[in-house]
Parts: C-alpha cells; sequence; structure tokens
C-alpha cells in the first residue's frame, strides 16, 4: 500500500478541541515510529519496523507447519528452512511492490522519502501529493500490477521448474500471495492503492481533489467496517484467528482512511496563512560570551526555550534548552553557550511569504519547535511549532461553528 506521508501532528477536524496524540507528535514523515533503516536502494532509504518481526514469525511458523503437512517426507530443517527463505522472499515482494510506486514517483520528480516495512505490508512515503489525477492513477496502479508480475513470474517457476520440489512448494505460495496481494490493495477504498485509484477517478471527473479525497475516504471506511464485521462474524462461527486478523486489518484500515481525509483538511484550513502572518515579532537573544548556567538562568526567567545568539551585534547562532542541558551539570558554570550552538548558517530559517503549513512538515522532519524567521539577510520574528498548531486548532473549530 502506498500512502503520503503525515504531513503534521493534528487535531481531529471532527474533534477540533483535543490536543494531537503524542504519537503523533513523535511521528516523522516517512518513517513509522520504532523502526530502524535497513540499507538504501535506488537512493531510497528502506527502514524496517519493529512491527515486520510480528508478521515475519507468524508466516514463518505457518508456512513451516505448512510444508509439514503437504510434504511429510521432507526433513524438519527442510520444513523451517523454505519456511524461512519463502517469507524473506514475501517481503522482498513487498519491498517490489513498494519500489514501484517510488519509481512512478520519482519519473513525476515527486521526492520519495523513504519505504518502510511493517506489520501491515509496505510504506512508501512521498512528499507531496500528485499534481494531476493521471500522476494519482498511475503511482497508485504500479503496486498492483507489480505485484501481479512478480505473481506471473513465480507461477511459471511453480509451473515450468520441476528439478527441485522446495523451490516449486515456495513459487506456489508467492505466486498465489502476490495475486492476492494484488486483489486486495485494489479493493477501491483509501488509503490502498485501489482507494487512491478511486481518488485519481474522482479527481478526474470532479476536477476537484479534496472531494475526491472525501469520495475515496469515505469508500475505505466502508471497506474497513466491512472487514470489521466480517471479521468479527466469523471470529464467533469457529474462525477465530482469520475473524480476529481480519477485523485487525479493518480497523488499520479505519484508522488509516480518517487519518488521510484529516491530512486534505488540515492543509485546506492552513491554506493562505503564511509564516509571516502567526510569527511573534519579539525575537530573544543572548549574547554569545555567557555562560550555560547564567542561560539557563534566562530560560527559567523568561520561559524562552530558543534565542539567537549574538556576537557583536549581529547573529551568530541558536541555542535551545535541549542543547545546553546536552552540557553535564557541574560544567554549566564554566561553558559558554557558543560551545553548544549552532552556527546561523547551519540553522534552520523561514521566510515571512513561505507558508505555515510547509514551515510545520519542515520542524516536523527535523525535529524542531523554533524556527527564526528571515528576511533580506536579517531576523524579523520567530514561528513556533505549537504556535501553527493552535493557528490550526482555531482555525478548525470555527470551520465547525461557522457550519
Amino acid at each position: 500500500m502506498a500512502n503520503t506521508p503525515t504531513t503534521a501532528p493534528t487535531p481531529d477536524p471532527e474533534n477540533p478541541g483535543a490536543p494531537p496524540s503524542d504519537a503523533a507528535k513523535r511521528a516523522r514523515p516517512g518513517q513509522l515510529s520504532g523502526g530502524f533503516q535497513l540499507f538504501r536502494i535506488l537512493g531510497i532509504p528502506v527502514y524496517l519496523h519493529s512491527s515486520w518481526l510480528i508478521i515475519f514469525l507468524l508466516i514463518t511458523v505457518s508456512l513451516g507447519q505448512q510444508f509439514t503437512s503437504l510434504h511429510p517426507g521432507w526433513s524438519t530443517q527442510q520444513h523451517w528452512a523454505l519456511g524461512i527463505i519463502t517469507s524473506i522472499l514475501f517481503f522482498g515482494s513487498l519491498l517490489f511492490h513498494e519500489l514501484s510506486h517510488s519509481i512512478v514517483a520519482r519519473e513525476y520528480r515527486i521526492p520519495v522519502q523513504s519505504i518502510t516495512l511493517y506489520v501491515f505490508g509496505g510504506l512508501s512515503s512521498i512528499s507531496r501529493d500528485p499534481s494531476s489525477a493521471l500522476q494519482e492513477f498511475n503511482i497508485a496502479i504500479a503496486g498492483p500490477v507489480s505485484s501481479l508480475f512478480l505473481g506471473g513470474c513465480f507461477w511459471l517457476v511453480a509451473h515450468y521448474f520441476h528439478g527441485n520440489e522446495l523451490v516449486v512448494a515456495s513459487c506456489t505460495w508467492l505466486w498465489e500471495i502476490n495475486v492476492m496481494l494484488a486483489v486486495f490493495n485494489l479493493i477501491p477504498g483509501f488509503p490502498l492503492d485501489g482507494g487512491r485509484v478511486l481518488r485519481s477517478i474522482a479527481w478526474g471527473i470532479t476536477g476537484d481533489f479534496t472531494r475526491a479525497t472525501k469520495i475515496a475516504s469515505y469508500a475505505g471506511r466502508f471497506f474497513a467496517y466491512l472487514m470489521i464485521f466480517v471479521g468479527v462474524w466469523w471470529a464467533f462461527h469457529g474462525n477465530l484467528v482469520n475473524g480476529i486478523w481480519t477485523a485487525f486489518i479493518g480497523w488499520f484500515l479505519l484508522s488509516a482512511a480518517r487519518e488521510s481525509y484529516t491530512q486534505i483538511a488540515v492543509r485546506n484550513t492552513l491554506t493562505g496563512v503564511r509564516a509571516g502572518d502567526i510569527m511573534t515579532q519579539d525575537v530573544p537573544t543572548v549574547e554569545r560570551n555567557i555562560s550555560v548556567d547564567d542561560y539557563v538562568h534566562e530560560v527559567l526567567r523568561t520561559g524562552r526555550r530558543c534565542h539567537v545568539v549574538t556576537g557583536a551585534g549581529r547573529p551568530v547562532g541558536l541555542v535551545t534548552l535541549a542543547s545546553a542541558r546536552a552540557v553535564p551539570r557541574d560544567e554549566w558554570a564554566n561553558t559558554s553557550i557558543q560551545a553548544v550552538m549552532m552556527p546561523f548558517d547551519r540553522a534552520h530559517c523561514a521566510t515571512p511569504d513561505e507558508p505555515a503549513l510547509g514551515v510545520l512538515q519542515r520542524m516536523q522532519t527535523e525535529d524542531i519547535n523554533q524556527m527564526p524567521v528571515v528576511a533580506d539577510g536579517a531576523i524579523v520574528g520567530m514561528i513556533a511549532r505549537d504556535t501553527i498548531l493552535r493557528v490550526l486548532q482555531t482555525r478548525l473549530q470555527l470551520g465547525h461553528l461557522a457550519s
């Protein structure tokens, strides 16, 4: 399944008074929390989410038992070795699926931030939405087409390679699961590939991306509720494991469909808001020769956690409470903040005309909470992540009151 990245930790548009969740605050575009980088392929970092181990173990155990049942003449080592190898090839198939999305996206000059393998399969994270319905369609359909292609390749091996039963057994399972993966992803509900295909069609017909997203999101919710209902029905009628798993996937799709629509609501809510509109012109400064101890006392006095460091009347860096606290407590009095500041030429800065949503995305990506606003080489203000979120929350509340 190919998803665009979460653009920001956001309030729920259906409950705008609720604060962003802790999980949303920790999340980074292009990488689910709890993952680590495996390698790069075509310049794209590939992450492995910790939840991947769950499904890997489940599939390996299931395959080991299946091969034991179907091929009792094999040794135990063969059963389990083939289970492990087939599981690895399956996740290679998922990676190929996600790479197909990413390669098509890059053809349209849409940067791909990462690919993450996790419990439900894969996540291709692109930095922005496609600019046309045709681009959306081609990016979305690339995944299922690639899975069908792999399914065909494994089918050919399974049917025309007769030299090794182990190879035939593995390829038989792999062609079946790849075809199932393609069919499942073509379900016309967001955020599955089929939901993105549906959105591209609705977008092409209506000419309205937001309306098309809403249609695809509602379709996604419908199929998610259907899967939950079917899963619960199965669970209470003797098929407990498959029922629970189906309901769990339905719950995940329901959450993802809501989140996908929330991202569009956030983008529309912040449309037209610029950094200069919500920045504060009060820029806190400290001299570069003061000690970390003096700086901490300044933070305690003012409550400001980010300061511009000046030298000879001009900005030379940025210092935050977090960077100051990295210094051992007994060294605060003898350490200058110049030793812990970030040089100004390396600092992330915004311009007054930059969209607030773009600033928020950069803050989230770089894990920073404040950013100087610079115009004509001079600092004209400071903008904070929580300020943007408060503006977003207020606009969502006013939007609901107006409706």
